[in-house]
């Protein structure tokens, strides 16, 4: 866990090119029915061509967390040819694979780099459409992070789908404490029923003062508090994971994550 979330590495520093600051005032309780036709839209990558570097700059997305973390049982990849990120019918495929020497590597993109710069936003709806893979070792996510680490580290999981406990995923909120604390909250999202995780669904998460909801296909899935640290801009990382366990040794190789968009907005 401290490795996903680079609990012991320096904090990003906090240059930002696109950054939306909302008032604390303007931000309060804003209902659960979720309504995108009351916002407006920030940000929108529908994946038409491939705006991804290594490390940056001028690009939309960095291949690596910020803090340059790894975690899980994969290695991820700067971008090569089709490895680990390709266009593929209108969407980002990010592949997940075994590399000559048998270790696992795949793709992560993060949309600020680790000056800080890109974008992240203070409140609102962030959102992502995807087609995710099945079957034991996968482990994609759609996640928020804070943007100021000095004291903290505020992160909000809008879905975490392990394929070897198939029919449902993790909503999960974090404060990573420097002193060594962890809040959280966690909620296990029985959302799929006779759906399945390989067809195109959304994840969204709203982000207000007060509350933290999340949803799934447009529909409220769950909603907790929003804790003080959560109340700063964040911005948003996908990845295609493998777990570090015996598992990944039954993985599809390679595994398939398709995501048609991700998009945020910003409440009126």
């Amino acid at each position: 866990m401290y490795n996903r979330r680079g609990f012991l590495h320096a904090s990003v520093a906090a240059a930002l090119i696109a950054i939306v600051d909302v008032d604390v005032a303007r931000a309060g309780d804003t209902g659960d029915t979720l309504d995108i036709s009351g916002m407006t839209l920030t940000f929108e990558d529908p994946f038409d061509d491939m705006n991804i570097s290594a490390w940056g700059p001028g690009t939309r997305w960095i291949a690596h967390t910020p803090w340059n973390g790894d975690f899980g049982g994969a290695r991820f990849s700067n971008p090569g040819t089709d490895f680990p990120f390709a266009i593929q019918d209108g969407m980002l495929r990010i592949t997940a694979a075994r590399d000559d020497k048998g270790a696992w590597r795949s793709g992560l993109i993060a949309s600020v780099d680790r000056n800080g710069d890109g974008f992240s936003q203070q409140y609102g709806y962030f959102e992502m459409r995807a087609r995710l893979p099945d079957g034991p070792g996968v482990w994609p996510a759609f996640w928020l992070i804070g943007k100021d680490r000095s004291k903290s580290t505020a992160e909000i999981d809008v879905i975490e789908y392990y394929g070897d406990k198939p029919g449902a995923y993790s909503s999960t909120v974090h404060v990573w404490h420097r002193d060594g604390r962890h809040d959280s909250d966690y909620a296990r999202i029985d959302a799929f029923g006779s759906a399945s995780p390989g067809d195109l669904h959304t994840y969204g998460v709203k982000v207000d003062s007060d509350f933290i909801r999340m949803y799934f296909d447009g529909k409220l899935v769950w909603k907790t508090k929003a804790l003080p640290e959560h109340r700063q801009p964040m911005y948003m990382l996908v990845d295609l994971g493998i777990v570090e366990g015996i598992t990944k040794m039954a993985a599809a190789d390679p595994s398939f994550m398709f995501v048609d968009y991700v998009r945020a907005y910003q409440f009126r």
